[in-house]
């Protein structure tokens, strides 16, 4: 049965495609390739951390009976814990939207990161009653692993085994860092203010691609001191703020380019270059190829 909405949208229930990993760990994906929102729905625990990845589309996780919304868009991750209270979830799945969810009890968890349990501050014992949510980007090799899962098309028989090694390699690469990183920069050490803060950051960035306000500006606007921002926005999307907005700009150039809707300089100009040459050259640092190259390659 669909229903209405208020602001008009086709609503239908949808399910969850959910595979056991082993006890207190399980896998869910869902497809919607419809034309409608479809809501799923799955009871968790306060036990359980979640992590969510939006492969293609957008979502919304809604708690306390609509009163609170988290939404998850392509090609970004959002991992949740609450210690103090269940986290069932709401999921509010866009048309032709695709999600992967990873589900693990804090127990299980705790036993991956038994011998280094610092590298994840939130299973120390100071903080283990603190609740903490994080959104980050897919990275290339965490969505070819996604793409595994959601696409998979091998044998039935094999799937467990199959979905078993993707899962702990899909955490594996959550929560992967270089060699040099410091240990005490973890994610979670942001608090929930600075968190929201850090994300009024990424949203004002993003916005004025093409003419960002310079750090000290923006570290004004959210109210932050300039230490803060910097090292803040690290911790939480994993790179500088204006290495971010570099891989953002190239990006959204690259779409641009393969819409085919625009010239190499129109497209330049779009994500802030003022000349074709300096556009050019900052996409081939990217992407290893020319603009015009890409267009060719990809037509």
């Amino acid at each position: 049965m669909k229903l209405e909405n208020s602001i008009s949208k086709s609503i239908a229930v949808g399910t969850f495609d959910e595979t056991y990993i082993e006890d207190g760990f399980f896998l869910l994906t869902c497809k919607n390739d419809s034309d409608n929102v479809q809501i799923l729905e799955r009871e968790i625990d306060s036990s359980y951390i979640q992590f969510h990845f939006c492969t293609k589309g957008s979502a919304a996780f809604v708690f306390n009976k609509g009163t609170y919304t988290l939404n998850i868009n392509e090609e970004t991750s959002l991992l949740l814990y609450n210690p103090q209270r269940d986290l069932p979830i709401h999921l509010e799945l866009n048309s032709h939207s695709w999600l992967v969810s990873l589900v693990i009890s804090i127990k299980k968890f705790h036993t991956l990161f038994s011998r280094d349990a610092n590298y994840v501050t939130f299973l120390t014992e100071d903080n283990k009653d603190k609740k903490y949510y994080k959104d980050g980007r897919i990275n290339p090799s965490m969505s070819v692993v996604l793409n595994q899962l959601i696409s998979f098309n091998l044998n039935s028989s094999i799937k467990s085994l199959y979905f078993k090694g993707k899962a702990y390699e899909l955490l594996s690469l959550f929560f992967n860092r270089s060699e040099d990183a410091d240990i005490e920069q973890c994610p979670f050490l942001v608090d929930e203010v600075n968190v929201v803060k850090l994300k009024k950051a990424k949203d004002i960035i993003i916005a004025n691609m093409a003419e960002p306000p310079t750090l000290q500006e923006l570290a004004d606007q959210i109210d932050l001191s300039l230490k803060k921002l910097k090292e803040g926005f690290k911790q939480i999307y994993g790179d500088s703020v204006f290495s971010f907005l570099f891989d953002y700009k190239m990006e959204v150039a690259r779409k641009l380019l393969e819409s085919g809707d625009y010239n190499v300089n129109e497209v330049g100009l779009k994500v802030g270059y003022s000349t074709g040459s300096h556009f050019i050259a900052a996409f081939k640092k990217k992407f290893g190829t020319t603009p015009k190259k890409y267009i060719m390659g990809s037509s």
